[in-house]
């Protein structure tokens, strides 16, 4: 499940263009759910907006365990150059556990599924 806590869409650009046919995420058995009762791993984009921290929360709640969460993009790392404000709670981690995060600006769509599969192989381990 993808969740867009904030940001300005061109980390989701590259994340959908996992599901085309040169990236074929769902030939490794990848697929995108809508609802996070049916997810093992959320995506987490853009730095955490305030409007987004409980929603975010929710949805994180809602995703059943065992659970993954990578964090995608500088402003999901980071907080970006956003970094933490009256309006942001900055950086995915301050709001909710992060497994793997996926730096870039955008980052490749290489670089995520890097990021999926070191996600899922690790199966949680490296939260902190």
């Amino acid at each position: 499940r993808q969740v867009d806590a904030g940001s300005c869409n061109a980390c989701e650009l590259e994340i959908r263009s996992l599901n085309n046919a040169y990236y074929n995420i769902e030939g490794l058995g990848i697929k995108f759910v809508a609802s996070p009762r049916h997810a093992d791993l959320l995506l987490v984009t853009g730095p955490v907006s305030l409007h987004m921290k409980t929603a975010l929360k929710r949805t994180y709640d809602a995703t059943p365990e065992p659970k993954l969460v990578v964090a995608i993009g500088d402003c999901g790392c980071s907080g970006g150059v956003f970094g933490e404000s009256y309006a942001s709670c900055g950086r995915v981690s301050n709001v909710i556990p992060v497994d793997v995060a996926v730096p870039g600006c955008p980052p490749t769509p290489t670089a995520l599924m890097q990021g999926i599969l070191t996600a899922i192989s690790s199966g949680g381990r490296n939260r902190g």
